[in-house]
């Protein structure tokens, strides 16, 4: 707007422009509580959300993963599981995940993937095929026919060892030498004399050519017993490979008798078949776990928390799929190990062991082949999962590696099993500041993180969307088992919805705060001994809310009631001006009204922001005063320079100021410092402007309106009181009954202008003023009796005194 156009004047707001009741037209006259309406399956006012969540839910390639965006109390989690509770994937088969001892090497385990619901079965199946076989396995080689066939294998042995034996003592003794063998396997020759051995006389006795003999036919005996001792040596091998054969072939029948079974019964799943025929051919080589004695030597083998069975022969379910046919998992905690599972250790007699039935799982490994949910923060606060995750989702494999070595230095022997391939969606919750730093620092994450879906905070307020918000309400009261709420009490919530959403077109989407308006609702209905949660129910629970967070608020008050913090709610002074501001706190926020002074000095047409200089004012607070600053230069100092210096502050202001809110006052006030004309004091004003005078739209205006209508009951209430907002606020009302009901009554008044001169006529009591539209700007003369004309004259004759001197 130009400024030299004439202003409209201000537009004095009615009650029912300041309250918007929620009239229920779209419900039937016969729906008169909660207990008529079907509850809402959805998340109402989030289709944009719910309808990337379906396109990410269609698509199976890498990479479409999801970032939900939007506040907490946005009902993102349970919009989320409501629509994937309702999900029936096409194509999709899922699998139960297992664990087996690799045969070839037992520190690389390997993955065993089994129809969905058979894992357990399969564990149990072989649970009871090894617990009989370690009652069976003993039994098969301690009866009559083992041991004959044991001790005929045995009798062949001796009886070739004998004959060998005997033929050569027969030669020994054909040649006059004993030859005798000890039970140690020493042997002695000895010269006979006859039937005697021959002593030392009688062996010199002998001629050389005797001893020579003697001599010669021992070390051929010699040579010819070594033969026959490595001739015993292969018999005996032969005797343990033949008697290792005949314990194969027993072992192998009694294994055939109770394996075939097995292998029948899952003859449809190759891989656990081929675990089956390993497992035989294992048994086979290390049938000494089933018939060893030694209970010492054993125990490690058999060392187990559940079952008095091998180790090695264990299936460790990892997942076992159960009715749901689309696995859905919300990790509320994803650390590393609770993500990607983790290796247990266990102790057996001081000795530290770890293998493959010690492998737990993680959400990861339960989430396969559905949703994973988590916290985008707490993952990201978590050391190692985020890199850990985009390792998992790039190569689309589930490598369980232990942490402990991936950031130790040293090389401690661990498990390596083999990955398990992952097919998963992950949903991220986050809000708009997270997903902003990993867009801008994380160059995986645009890469992974595909489709975004992101929650609305408000929906558009029509009698249809009423409505779906009155089933909303009905499926929260179903959902908790609370008391119905009456057709008034509905509207009255819709009603308080709308007062968060600050603005009367809309609603609020924190169901979290509707949630919990509701309960706190039911607990003084029940409290009350009430059947349905009433209105009066609803404005209790509301006061109870606002009781348990206004003790600042309060305290400020109280300020006002004693007098330490100064304001006029009556009267006009110069210069001084009530403007209005919003205090927040954590959970509540509320508004009061503040005193701005401006007084004038000699100068370069400066407006001296105190709050600025004393570095008490923000960024936003300085441009308004800027922009201000420019606008009373284009109005009153288009043909000379404003001699004057403004000072401008924040009266009993100790903490920081920041927002444009407060311009318009500003501006006003410093109107009045520089004409002399006093302000209503009973008036406050709330807006920021442009360089043109033009209004803008502020927050916080229902708060503020409130603040300065209870200082007015504390300060005393006159008829003229009100407050000046911009027009273009007036959607954003949603005002206390007792406000609504002094305007109605005529005992209190809301102005909506449009431009900062109809602010001024109404604090000043005197038509703004304007140039004609003809006139030059060294021409232009505004009228006498105007605020600018005033102004003008009063700066004109400060020149003219300037030039003087």
């Amino acid at each position: 707007m130009p400024t030299d156009v004439v202003s409209s004047q201000a537009t004095l707001l009615d009650s029912k422009q300041l309250y918007r009741i929620c009239e229920l037209d779209q419900l039937s006259t016969d729906c008169q509580s909660t207990a008529e309406l079907t509850p809402l399956n959805d998340i109402v006012g989030q289709e944009r959300a719910q309808q990337a969540v379906e396109f990410a839910m269609g698509i199976k390639e890498k990479g479409y993963n999801i970032y939900a965006i939007g506040q907490n109390g946005l009902g993102k989690r349970t919009m989320m599981l409501r629509y994937l509770s309702r999900h029936k994937p096409s194509d999709h088969t899922l699998y139960d995940w297992c664990y087996v001892v690799n045969f070839d090497d037992t520190r690389c385990p390997k993955v065993l993937k089994l129809a969905a619901g058979t894992g357990l079965e399969f564990k149990k199946a072989v649970e009871k095929l090894m617990l009989k076989l370690v009652k069976a396995m003993p039994l098969a080689f301690d009866n009559e026919m083992y041991y004959a066939r044991t001790e005929k294998l045995k009798s062949q042995l001796a009886q070739k060892q004998e004959v060998a034996l005997t033929e050569l003592t027969e030669e020994a003794k054909q040649k006059g030498i004993s030859l005798s063998l000890t039970m140690q396997g020493d042997y002695q020759m000895v010269a006979l004399n006859g039937e005697e051995p021959h002593d030392e006389a009688s062996f010199d006795a002998l001629t050389d050519t005797e001893r020579s003999q003697f001599e010669s036919n021992i070390n051929g005996l010699e040579v010819k017993l070594r033969g026959i001792i490595r001739q015993i040596t292969e018999w005996e091998e032969e005797f343990s490979d033949k008697q290792q054969e005949h314990d194969e072939q027993v072992a192998k029948e009694v294994l055939i008798h109770f394996i075939k079974p097995l292998k029948d019964k899952f003859k449809h799943q190759p891989e656990a078949r081929t675990f089956l025929t390993g497992m035989q051919a294992d048994i086979l080589d290390n049938l000494d776990i089933f018939l060893e004695e030694s209970e010492e030597q054993l125990g490690l083998a058999y060392a187990s928390l559940e079952k008095k069975m091998p180790r090695r022969y264990q299936v460790n379910v990892l997942v076992a799929q159960g009715t749901q046919k689309f696995p859905i998992v919300v990790e509320e905690s994803p650390s590393y190990h609770s993500l990607f599972g983790y290796v247990e250790n266990a102790t057996f007699r001081g000795t530290v062991f770890t293998d493959f039935s010690l492998i737990r799982s993680g959400s990861l490994h339960k989430a396969n082949g559905g949703v994973l949910l988590m916290d985008a923060v707490k993952v990201l606060e978590r050391p190692y999962v985020w890199d850990g995750l985009k390792r998992a989702l790039r190569s689309r494999k589930l490598d369980l590696s232990s942490l402990e070595r991936e950031v130790s230095l040293s090389g401690t022997i661990s498990l390596a099993p083999e990955p398990i391939p992952l097919d998963v969606k992950i949903i991220l919750f986050g809000d708009h500041e997270t997903y902003q730093l990993l867009q801008h620092y994380d160059p995986d994450f645009s890469e992974l993180f595909r489709v975004t879906a992101d929650f609305e905070d408000v929906m558009d307020r029509t009698s249809t969307s009423e409505a779906h918000y009155a089933r909303f309400i009905s499926s929260i009261v179903h959902d908790n088992n609370m008391l119905h709420c009456d057709r008034a009490a509905i509207a009255r919530i819709i009603e308080y919805s709308s007062r968060e959403a600050e603005d009367q077109q809309k609603l609020s989407l924190h169901s979290a705060n509707i949630a919990n308006l509701l309960r706190e609702s039911n607990y003084c209905a029940k409290s009350s001994g009430s059947q349905q949660i009433l209105v009066p129910h609803v404005e209790q629970a509301l006061r109870n809310q606002e009781q348990r967070v206004s003790r600042l608020h309060d305290n400020i008050m109280q300020s006002f009631t004693n007098g330490t913090t100064l304001i006029s709610t009556q009267g006009k002074v110069v210069g001084q001006i009530n403007a209005l501001s919003v205090i927040s706190t954590s959970d509540h926020q509320f508004g009061m009204p503040n005193r701005i002074t401006a007084t004038t000095a000699f100068g370069k047409g400066e407006v001296m922001d105190i709050e600025h200089r004393v570095k008490l004012g923000g960024r936003i607070h300085s441009k308004g005063v800027l922009i201000l600053t420019a606008y009373l230069a284009s109005v009153l100092g288009k043909t000379a320079q404003i001699p004057l210096t403004t000072y401008l502050t924040f009266e009993q202001s100790y903490s920081g100021v920041d927002g444009d809110s407060a311009s318009m006052a500003e501006c006003c006030a410093i109107i009045s410092a520089i004409s002399e004309q006093a302000i209503r004091q009973d008036i406050a004003i709330t807006g920021s402007m442009n360089q043109f005078g033009e209004a803008q739209p502020i927050g916080g205006v229902n708060e503020k309106i409130e603040g300065f209508f209870d200082v007015c009951k504390i300060k005393g209430r006159t008829p003229e009181q009100g407050v000046i907002i911009p027009a273009s606020n007036m959607a954003n009302l949603m005002l206390r009954k007792d406000i609504v009901d002094a305007v109605a009554q005529g005992e209190f008044h809301i102005w909506a202008i449009t431009h900062v001169t109809q602010a001024m006529e109404l604090l000043l009591g005197k038509t703004a003023g304007s140039l004609p539209q003809t006139a030059t700007p060294s021409q232009g003369q505004y009228s006498p009796e105007s605020i600018f004309g005033i102004a003008q004259q009063k700066l004109t004759a400060l020149r003219s005194l300037v030039k003087t001197d």
